[in-house]
């Protein structure tokens, strides 16, 4: 098992967001995160990575994440958010050898033999190859979230952790990004575990969900199982899939015209 969570309490200011959460993550799942806004979904990562300080227990392949050298954790373990930082204006090449950090050694961190091979592939993967001298001043929004998924990539991590990557984007973006990111799953001993609002990405490429109800579980296992229309209008209080089989009548209906 990579990613082993039991019995996981974690939250801000002595008030829980998330309590006894528990759950598994395998090589070759895809795990969407799912929920309301204010459920729990971005504590529960963050504690279950070793970012948040949490009760309970979370091993990455029996490791307690608590006690894993941040380095060690780096190298199997990588985050890509919805808010990525463009303070500076680096070449794409500058933010891409960035995720390389954790694997460089000897003095001043700088000895990496096999960085500029993995920035060559990272940045192949998300088609960006002919860009890595640009700045990112000069890129579209899409082609900014792609610099940062290469990033991420270069890392070579085993777990891809994804907090709203697309949320600001358009539809073609949404679909460019998720795409690579499933190819990049399928690799043998890759994992990704996302938040997503979006239950349509959610259910298209996900291979397991964990649905959050004001910070408890309310169903965990494979997406088509866990996203029920039932427990989807449990936890949101409304009828979900209905809702959505309308918004798609709408355009059903507009292309017979």
């Amino acid at each position: 098992m990579m990613l082993t969570v039991r019995e996981l309490s974690a939250g801000y200011g002595g008030q829980d967001a998330v309590r006894k959460a528990s759950f598994s993550l395998e090589a070759g799942q895809w795990l969407m995160i799912c929920g309301p806004n204010g459920a729990g979904k971005s504590t529960l990562v963050k504690a279950a990575t070793g970012t948040l300080p949490f009760q309970g227990t979370a091993e990455l392949y029996g490791q307690d994440v608590r006690r894993m050298q941040p380095a060690a954790l780096a190298r199997r373990v990588a985050v890509l958010s919805q808010r990525v930082s463009t303070e500076y204006d680096f070449t794409v090449e500058q933010v891409v050898a960035l995720g390389r950090y954790a694997h460089r050694k000897g003095f001043l961190r700088s000895a990496d033999p096999e960085g500029e091979a993995q920035i060559a592939r990272a940045l192949g993967a998300v088609g960006l190859a002919d860009k890595r001298a640009a700045r990112l001043s000069a890129l579209s929004g899409g082609e900014v979230q792609r610099v940062f998924l290469a990033q991420v990539f270069a890392q070579d991590p085993e777990l891809l952790v994804l907090d709203e990557p697309v949320n600001h984007l358009d539809v073609t973006y949404q679909k460019q990004i998720f795409d690579l990111i499933d190819r990049w799953r399928q690799a043998p001993g890759r994992a990704v575990m996302s938040v997503v609002h979006d239950l349509n990405l959610a259910r298209r490429y996900g291979t397991h969900a964990l649905l959050l109800d004001r910070g408890r579980v309310a169903a965990w296992g494979e997406a088509g199982v866990a996203l029920t229309r039932e427990r989807l209008a449990e936890v949101y209080g409304m009828d979900v899939l209905g809702w959505l089989r309308e918004l798609l009548r709408c355009w059903e209906t507009s292309d017979k015209k």
